[in-house]
């Protein structure tokens, strides 16, 4: 696809989400984001890259569960390291089911900003068809183009009713669909580029104060145990 600027030609590169959504009869919760970078589309993945879900080297999400759970994971582009994100996964009746199904870019990079014509999955028709799911969680909050942003604007086409029921990190929400009542939590993004917005909070400011080696990771670990691990 291209398009005219000021008598230039701009050519955008087509991003189609590499991945199916992952979800078994047992899946309970989702994890929902948005795309994985570029290259796991092009099929040109680094070393430590994992071809599955979020199994970028740079990002954190696995290295946050990782850390929550003692999974030893492995960050190698091996079987083994599918096979384990897949049993960890299973055993927690966790599907991923992210937003977007393509979108087009003009810089080839992984920022969510960057995305245009954006084609979104339909979530809530693999909501009505997945009897079992109650709770989505969402790897961004509802800054333009994340997750729960894209989330919203499917809500507010079927006239469905977003409540908030705790404003606090991490944010939650309920939602009514076809009988059914679900939940949803919004984490930082498990990418660098949040890092910025979480040393922004006062949550974080005041924990590095009384702790000097508090990291951005510490902080991710801490919000994602209240949504991985809320009866443990």
């Amino acid at each position: 696809m291209y398009k005219l600027i000021l008598n230039q030609i701009i050519f955008l590169f087509y991003h189609l989400h590499p991945y199916k959504p992952y979800i078994k009869v047992n899946t309970t919760s989702i994890i929902v984001g948005t795309l994985p970078p570029p290259r796991f589309s092009t099929r040109e993945l680094n070393y430590n890259d994992v071809d599955f879900s979020y199994g970028s080297s740079s990002g954190l999400l696995w290295k946050v569960l990782d850390s929550i759970f003692d999974l030893k994971l492995d960050y190698k582009n091996t079987r083994l390291a599918v096979k384990q994100r897949k049993n960890f996964l299973d055993k927690n009746k966790i599907g991923i089911c992210d937003i977007v199904y393509s979108a087009f870019r003009e810089k080839i990079d992984a920022s969510d900003l960057g995305m245009q014509n954006v084609k979104l999955r339909n979530i809530l028709s693999i909501l009505k068809s997945n009897l079992k799911i109650n709770t989505l969680i969402f790897t961004g909050g509802n800054s333009t183009n994340g997750p729960e942003y894209f989330f919203r604007k499917l809500l507010k086409k079927e006239g469905i009713f977003f409540k908030q029921i705790e404003e606090n990190s991490p944010r939650k929400h309920q939602f009514h669909y076809y009988g059914r009542t679900f939940f949803t939590y919004s984490l930082v993004a498990p990418s660098g580029a949040a890092n910025r917005s979480i040393g922004s909070t006062n949550l974080y400011k005041n924990k590095k104060k009384l702790d000097p080696n508090y990291t951005t990771f510490d902080f991710r670990v801490e919000q994602y145990k209240e949504v991985f691990l809320p009866n443990r």
